[in-house]
């Protein structure tokens, strides 16, 4: 029919009539972000499946039990442990002490000289704030027995769809680390405790690389033929043991988290390091290459530079971006994320991915978890990457987290977005809020799904 067709003109006039208005920008930015619902692709979260330490309304608690939640695990946090030694010193209370407190002692101690004695002004201290506020409880409280009360009310797999829903996370993904003892002996004793839809699977595999003659001895001990050196029937009966293992969990990428000092290739006098290559490039990457799955390097973690903190002991240092481009030209047909830990990585980490398709960087990972550093990395991916990145993944080691990490993350990215944006729209380019569903959807879901199905 004659007229049917708009033509240029007129869709011009269309997308004018339904941009944004540059004072209205922050707000539409604002509502858009928080309905998007977040696929988390990096957490050490777990269902009730894998127990609970916790105290709850099932009656069922597990000492050892993985799945962690609660006030008192969102109190002792490794990083409140590290921060409430910065008030209360070592010289006062010594380490070997304090780990011998209960947890509830642990949680009121830190509560009293963290959040009561002193303004909690940090970021974790906000965060705890952050959740106790969206959970509808008072963040005001000297001593922590109404959070107490509250948690033990609770049904574990009722909590996680509420946190879920506060934290408009669709989907957890996992950590699974299958040299951890107690871990895969719950895998082992019950073939449903993966089966959760909320959660996904990732197998973790640091010792493969980080120290091979020890992974060889536990995976000869479970009754595969390997020996501490990596010969071709070790490299076979590694691959065997993956397969075997990313079958059991149905996982959807495997990941392991490196020091600074890894390099690839590796140095050729440190035998321990290129034991992980030949693992690496003849074991991990084909299996992963195979089945058309990403491998995850979170690369930058010094553990235990302070021992006697334990978790809270682990620092960061300066990566090498080099093996990571190296690794993406020399094996094309592998995908990788990649996170670093250090700041001073960030830069030329996003030039690197703007050479390679397969590299995918993804989060702002443990100590870049703050917003200062989150908004700055943030923007700068922006002006490198365009859309083409993942900006945030919670890290949450207690289901709680989910909901402040997000919620700090959340307003963190409308911020960016809204500049991005206003630069933007200040060249006469149009903004609508169809752009800015599509690109949210991206950012906090679409990517990550298309990098996995690539």
């Amino acid at each position: 029919m004659v007229g049917s067709t708009l033509t240029k003109e007129q869709t011009t006039n269309m997308k004018r009539s339904t941009a944004i208005p540059a004072d209205q920008l922050k707000p539409v930015v604002a509502q858009i972000v928080a309905h998007q619902k977040i696929y988390d692709l990096h957490t050490h979260l777990y269902t009730p499946r894998f127990g609970t330490p916790v105290a709850n309304s099932t009656g069922k608690t597990d000492p050892t039990g993985l799945m962690l939640w609660g006030v008192e695990e969102l109190v002792t946090y490794h990083y409140l442990v590290a921060e409430v030694y910065r008030v209360v010193p070592a010289s006062k209370l010594p380490y070997e002490e304090f780990w011998k407190w209960p947890k509830s002692r642990q949680a009121d101690h830190i509560w009293k000289y963290l959040f009561v004695e002193n303004t909690p002004v940090s970021e974790a201290c906000r965060g705890v704030l952050t959740t106790l506020g969206k959970l509808g409880l008072d963040p005001n409280e000297k001593h922590l027995d109404a959070y107490r009360d509250y948690f033990a009310r609770q049904n574990p797999s009722q909590y996680i769809d509420k946190v879920m829903e506060l934290s408009n996370v669709h989907t957890i993904t996992m950590t699974n680390p299958v040299f951890d003892d107690n871990e895969r002996d719950r895998w082992l004793a019950d073939k449903t405790v993966g089966s959760d839809p909320r959660f996904k699977a990732v197998l973790r595999i640091d010792p493969l690389l980080r120290n091979f003659p020890q992974a060889a001895a536990k995976l000869a001990d479970w009754g595969y033929q390997v020996h501490g050196d990596p010969s071709a029937q070790s490299i076979d009966e590694v691959k065997r043991f993956l397969n075997q293992w990313l079958d059991r969990q149905d996982a959807i990428y495997m990941a392991v988290s490196l020091p600074p000092d890894f390099r690839y290739p590796a140095n050729q006098t440190d035998t321990l390091a290129l034991a992980g290559q030949t693992i690496l490039e003849k074991a991990i990457l084909p299996v992963c290459a195979e089945r058309k799955m990403p491998f995850a390097m979170m690369i930058g973690s010094n553990l235990r530079t302070q021992p006697e903190l334990r978790d809270a002991g682990d620092t960061s240092g300066i990566s090498d971006v080099a093996s990571v481009a190296r690794l993406c030209r020399d094996f094309p047909g592998n995908k990788f994320l990649v996170t670093m830990l250090a700041r001073e990585n960030q830069h030329e980490l996003c030039v690197t991915a703007r050479k390679f398709g397969n590299l995918m960087p993804f989060g702002c990972w443990w100590f870049l978890n703050n917003p200062s550093l989150i908004t700055e990395i943030t923007q700068m991916r922006f002006e490198l990457l365009g859309t083409s990145f993942i900006p945030q993944h919670s890290d949450a080691r207690i289901l709680d987290q989910l909901v402040y990490k997000w919620d700090h993350s959340r307003k963190v990215l409308v911020n960016v977005l809204t500049d991005m944006y206003t630069r933007i729209a200040e060249t006469g380019r149009l903004i609508t809020r169809e752009d800015i569903v599509h690109d949210v959807e991206k950012l906090l879901n679409g990517n990550f799904q298309a990098f996995l199905a690539q």
